[in-house]
């Protein structure tokens, strides 16, 4: 077997964070004066316990990571984290049993925004403050993972984000601490700026606080049952729009922005693409809304097809009405944004921009091929090639991304669940998007309803999707496991 102890002794220091990070809620419900507070207090102290048990039982000298030890360490601090994290759903007023307290948990921490409780407009403060922080959490975390580790670990095409951090990227961030650091600050930010525009525009304090942290995670929880529909304000859903938006671009682009390359967000291939399909997407759902007479008023139309597409291209999850009443063009729509997300190191899910634009770039230069034998032809990303092995790396995400979505709707249907949940609910896992379609998991309800087998099958399907696939997959494999 492999030498896992810097794992675990990383894993309990990323316990200890968590239980430090329970004490913000704890001190909500102190502020709030709610009796919640001696629980997030009792499960801190459970899980800072654990946590430093691991780290100075596992301590070294010397922490050493390789490649099968960050496989394990990315996988295992996400479903530890997790596991941890519905304590305070379980003891706290929420009273959920740890079926829906580890769903809630997981669809928090892996940003997706799908929920089990039904009376969120009466929870006490700390547990919807919880629920924001996990999404946060999970927010810096995929972008932390998506641009350092992943890369390294060759996994469906994202060593193409390790080509734009070298020349000359690297040389202004040599180190991974620095860059963690500028990426937390940057993240930061854009949370409390997002947090001052909902206050600014009539959201309550507590309220802007909450849906900032949700919504440039790209996570979508919120403290309404109705989500946006509550605030019905189209200055609170443009504001939401713009972070949603800057919460799906590549991070590292502001980084390269900020240090000077001024030009770099305008001309990265998918901020463009990304920019395109969102604009076409509105303007075509917004002419099927007033072709239908579904709103008469041409600007509400608009309005409600921009919030409400942007949010599931996303993958957010805000809902301001029921789409579901958008007929079969609204339906289909939806359904298939569900899958494309945003663009790779950002906070979204989804198959993402960056490997569509490849895979239709890769079946072109295909194409030319036949027709011309002897031509020499290169498919590029930012003005790179793109080798063969990472075209066949995208081939492959792309192919297990369908089959796992496949097995999960299958898997669903087991539980007698009809087959627009079924299949919606598993797209929406997968995506990290978080409501799906249908009266059962549709924007007007949640996932409470499931049996709660169908919320173990959800709850893998949205760890997988968030983990990028074969960061799972891998440590299934016989050989991973041998010396």
């Amino acid at each position: 077997m492999r030498d896992f102890r810097s794992v675990l002794n990383i894993i309990g220091l990323l316990l200890c964070i968590e239980a430090l990070a329970m004490l913000i809620p704890m001190m909500v419900d102190l502020l709030y004066q709610k009796p919640d507070w001696e629980k997030f207090f009792f499960s801190s102290i459970i899980t800072f316990f654990i946590g430093l048990v691991l780290y100075f039982s596992f301590k070294k000298e010397k922490i050493l990571i390789k490649v099968r030890q960050a496989f394990v360490l990315t996988i295992f601090s996400w479903i530890i984290i997790a596991v941890f994290a519905s304590l305070p759903f379980v003891f706290s007023s929420a009273n959920l049993n740890y079926t829906d307290a580890f769903f809630e948990s997981i669809s928090g921490i892996t940003t997706t925004g799908a929920t089990v409780i039904n009376n969120l407009d009466d929870l006490n403060e700390g547990i919807l403050i919880w629920r924001s922080l996990l999404q946060w959490f999970g927010g810096i975390g995929i972008i932390v993972l998506a641009m350092a580790i992943l890369p390294t670990l060759q996994i469906g095409g994202m060593q193409l984000l390790h080509m734009e951090q070298d020349d000359p990227y690297e040389k202004t961030l040599p180190k991974i601490n620095h860059f963690i650091i500028e990426i937390f600050s940057l993240y930061l930010g854009l949370t409390i700026f997002c947090a001052l525009l909902y206050y600014f525009f009539g959201m309550s304090e507590f309220d802007a606080i909450l849906h900032s942290m949700t919504t440039i995670s790209t996570g979508g929880f919120s403290s309404h049952n109705s989500s946006f529909g509550f605030f019905d304000s189209s200055s609170i859903e443009t504001i939401s729009i713009i972070f949603m938006i800057v919460g799906s671009l590549p991070f590292v682009v502001y980084l390269k922005f900020m240090h000077g390359e001024r030009s770099s967000i305008i001309k990265d291939d998918q901020i463009k693409l990304f920019t395109l399909i969102t604009i076409l997407l509105i303007g075509l759902t917004t002419l099927w809304l007033q072709k239908n007479s579904l709103h008469e008023d041409f600007l509400h139309s608009l309005r409600l097809s921009a919030f409400n597409i942007t949010s599931i291209l996303t993958g957010t999850g805000y809902t301001s009405t029921d789409y579901n009443t958008w007929g079969s063009f609204g339906l289909v729509i939806m359904i298939i944004i569900m899958f494309i997300g945003g663009c790779a190191g950002s906070t979204t899910g989804g198959i993402k921009i960056f490997r569509l634009q490849l895979l239709f770039r890769g079946t072109i230069t295909q194409i030319k091929k036949l027709t011309q034998p002897h031509g020499v032809f290169l498919t590029s990303f930012n003005g790179r090639s793109v080798t063969d092995d990472t075209f066949n790396s995208i081939m492959g995400f792309f192919f297990m991304y369908i089959l796992i979505f496949i097995f999960a709707s299958i898997a669903l249907s087991f539980f007698n669940i009809d087959f627009l949940t079924s299949f919606s609910a598993a797209a929406s896992a997968i995506s990290n998007v978080g409501p799906g379609l249908g009266t059962t998991i549709g924007p007007a309800s949640n996932y409470s309803l499931l049996p709660d087998g169908a919320k173990w099958i959800l709850s893998l399907t949205m760890l997988v999707g968030r983990l990028e696939l074969f960061t799972f997959l891998v440590l299934l494999s016989v050989g991973f496991w041998k010396k």
